[in-house]
């Protein structure tokens, strides 16, 4: 029990420093956690997507506050703005339905930054923040914990399952990744044409 609390407790560190520092692969720590878990500790599949929940949620609410405090100068120090149109467009989403697009940016790869600045630089209550956040957090974590769940089912050897995990996300993030800059050049495309 205690080799799985401190498991556990490495599982929240990984995701809220991922969730301030963007490059770590979250997600994949999540479903690997859960494939592991399903071969090893099944009992403890719960603590996993609670464990994943709460470390993206207290991540969040770091990253969150570092926007509001520190605004646009420390987010370009840091790297966190580097697309000054789609915050723009984020923005205008935002001031039509702020709880839904919190609410989905999260499970959207790479979607979640550019929300979290556009809600601390257009000033989202911290009310609003705090109470669409938590299920946003909870979801993903069911969310990343069943892909590794899936993995880890099909494959006989815990190693198998967290691999086929770590695939299925690199893959899926990398279509939605194409799909969305495919869509901003057709999108560009448009624009252009219609104002020529």
């Amino acid at each position: 029990m205690i080799d799985t609390l401190g498991a556990l407790g490495w599982l929240f560190l990984v995701v809220a420093f991922g969730a301030i520092v963007p490059v770590v692969p979250t997600g994949a720590a999540v479903s690997s956690a859960a494939a592991f878990a399903l071969h090893e500790y099944p009992y403890a599949i719960g603590l996993v997507v609670a464990a994943g929940a709460a470390g993206a949620y207290t991540g969040d609410l770091v990253m969150y506050a570092m926007c509001r405090y520190g605004g646009e100068q420390l987010a370009r120090r840091l790297h966190w703005l580097n697309d000054e149109e789609r915050l723009n467009a984020v923005r205008a989403r935002l001031q039509r339905r702020q709880v839904t697009v919190l609410l989905v940016s999260r499970l959207i790869p790479g979607g979640r930054v550019p929300v979290l600045l556009a809600a601390a630089f257009a000033g989202v209550s911290w009310r609003t923040f705090v109470i669409a956040n938590l299920p946003a957090c909870v979801l993903w974590s069911l969310v990343y914990s069943t892909i590794g769940l899936l993995g880890a089912s099909i494959f006989p050897e815990p190693w198998q399952g967290v691999l086929a995990a770590i695939v299925v996300i690199l893959v899926v993030n990398q279509s939605i990744t194409w799909i969305s800059r495919w869509w901003g050049r057709r999108a560009a495309r448009a624009s252009t044409s219609s104002t020529s």
